[in-house]
């Protein structure tokens, strides 16, 4: 055993865990932030030494067991997400010139097909034309669990496949709520000014808030969270930011 290696571990884990309890001590647990102090505190609390993302985790009052109930949809965020984002388009003829002249990272059909169904996932989102969803379908199984499958509701299945891929690039990101009513979502980087989280943010509650479903009885915001990848849990207002997205 090396004893001197064991005890650097150990200094390492103690110095960061010191550091997490400080940036939990900022956080006042009894108070609703505002989204601009929210933004704020995250970047107050970042305490490592990467580009951490800063995520949303918005509570809705609806049952996604009731398909009149599913909340889905994509926003393009006006500040990005800080992601670099590979974009791998299904498209023929005309439309695969013009996605490899949009900056795809990877096109084709049956042959790309075959790359992914062997275990290629070099890419963070999908685009098709129409006329290849017959193809990119049966990718289900494997595309659908990594939520990567185009959907023309996001606009990832479309023949603007140019569009598609700019804004893919450009920071658009995809949302939909999960069995226990919430959505996750990425509003940017610790790196970002807080201005431009808090304007991520706010252009990513105008999309939910309108998105809510008439059949949704009660409360359809109940709550939010902010936090960058490695940082504490911050809690805001709710009911205010109903009142400035309802």
């Amino acid at each position: 055993m090396d004893v001197g290696s064991d005890a650097t571990v150990n200094d390492m884990s103690n110095k960061i865990g010191k550091k997490h309890r400080a940036a939990v001590a900022k956080v006042d647990r009894t108070k609703r932030y505002t989204a601009g102090e929210a933004m704020a505190l995250v970047k107050s609390c970042h305490h490592t030494k990467f580009n951490e993302s800063v995520d949303v985790a918005i509570n809705l009052g609806v049952d996604p067991k009731h398909a009149d109930q599913m909340v889905r949809g994509a926003v393009l965020l006006p500040h990005g997400t800080g992601a670099t984002v590979r974009v791998a388009v299904f498209a023929k003829g005309d439309k695969e010139r013009e996605a490899k002249e949009a900056g795809a990272d990877i096109v084709g059909a049956e042959d790309l097909f075959e790359k992914i169904n062997g275990g290629f996932m070099d890419f963070d989102k999908v685009v098709a034309t129409p006329d290849m969803m017959g193809l990119v379908g049966r990718l289900g199984k494997v595309l659908g669990p990594r939520g990567l499958m185009p959907n023309p509701k996001v606009g990832t299945v479309t023949p603007d496949v140019k569009k598609a891929i700019s804004e893919a690039k450009a920071g658009k990101i995809e949302f939909r709520v999960e069995k226990a009513g919430i959505v996750h979502a990425i509003v940017g980087k610790v790196g970002f000014e807080a201005k431009a989280l808090e304007e991520n943010f706010n252009t990513l509650m105008d999309t939910i808030m309108k998105m809510k479903p008439a059949t949704a009885k009660g409360i359809y915001l109940q709550g939010v969270t902010v936090s960058s990848t490695m940082g504490p849990g911050i809690k805001l207002d709710a009911n205010a930011i109903t009142a400035a997205h309802g």
